[in-house]
């Protein structure tokens, strides 16, 4: 398999400059329509980031594992080159679509992907605020593996999309030109993506493309001003329970149902699902 930097990691330094500047910018120009920064909220979401970088290390051995074993079982190859990498790339966010989608109405996924949407803000710090379990997401890009594409360059392809995410999580750039925000996934798009009201729920699951939101009827744009955060919030800046809130829920909801049919409900259906005969208090997605 190529050997490809790792973009995230050579990104950090970058993502910390303008995280500054963002900041120093609200300092300079405030405004009181958008929710800027707060310390301990800033300090939550580097923790963290630097975590993810921790544990995505860890998970990454098995993870490569499985995905090497199954690329050594397939007999296509897709090479990478100029003229191929467009399209693998053009391929990996159109499953990152997928899997993001199914990050958000699938409850386990949800409890992985709930950490980025548990802030109340919403600012370049944001972006860096990830999860710690990122064990499920490598599932969606097996077709990819199975139609001969390497891991390494998948992996390459989904730090690059990342990259680019971190741009629009900021209230500090209105809309852009329409041709771009017809096509690209913009601050104003994700501004959405991470509102909790319910017309802007589960909405804008696109990386880098918000084609596929168009494609697939979960767009939604930016009417009313976004409130962010989840529509029952955690309130808490402790990194361990922003890692694992949902988790410790899940286990709780599981314990005490009252049936197995309930037990894979709580597991596998939405994040706001109750059985019939309970009231629904389960915390429900960001979007």
């Amino acid at each position: 398999m190529p050997d490809l930097p790792d973009v995230v990691l050579w990104s950090i330094p970058a993502f910390v400059l303008l995280t500054i500047v963002e900041i120093i910018s609200f300092r300079i120009h405030p405004d009181d329509d958008e929710v800027g920064y707060e310390p301990k909220d800033t300090a939550a979401s580097l923790s963290m980031g630097l975590g993810s970088v921790f544990f995505d290390l860890l998970w990454k051995i098995p993870i490569v594992a499985i995905l090497a074993g199954i690329y050594a079982l397939t007999p296509a190859r897709i090479p990478l080159a100029w003229w191929t990498f467009p399209l693998i790339l053009l391929a990996q966010d159109f499953f990152y679509y997928w899997s993001h989608r199914g990050h958000h109405v699938i409850r386990v996924l949800w409890a992985c992907h709930v950490v980025h949407h548990s802030s109340q803000r919403f600012n370049l710090s944001t972006a860096l605020r990830q999860p710690w379990t990122s064990l499920t997401s490598w599932l969606f890009y097996v077709p990819m593996v199975l139609a001969g594409v390497s891991p390494a360059v998948i992996a390459f392809c989904s730090s690059v999309n990342l990259v680019y995410q971190f741009w629009i999580h900021t209230e500090r750039v209105d809309r852009l030109p329409r041709p771009f925000e017809f096509v690209l996934n913009t601050p104003s798009h994700h501004r959405v993506h991470h509102a909790s009201q319910g017309g802007y729920l589960d909405r804008n699951f696109g990386g880098i493309l918000i084609v596929w939101d168009r494609l697939f009827a979960s767009f939604a744009p930016e009417v009313e001003r976004p409130k962010y955060g989840l529509t029952k919030n955690i309130e808490t800046y402790n990194p361990l329970r922003v890692a694992t809130h949902e988790y410790v829920s899940i286990t709780r909801d599981v314990m005490g149902a009252a049936n197995w049919r309930d037990r894979l409900g709580y597991l596998f259906r939405g994040p706001g699902w109750r059985p019939a005969q309970a009231a629904p208090e389960t915390e429900r997605t960001a979007a």
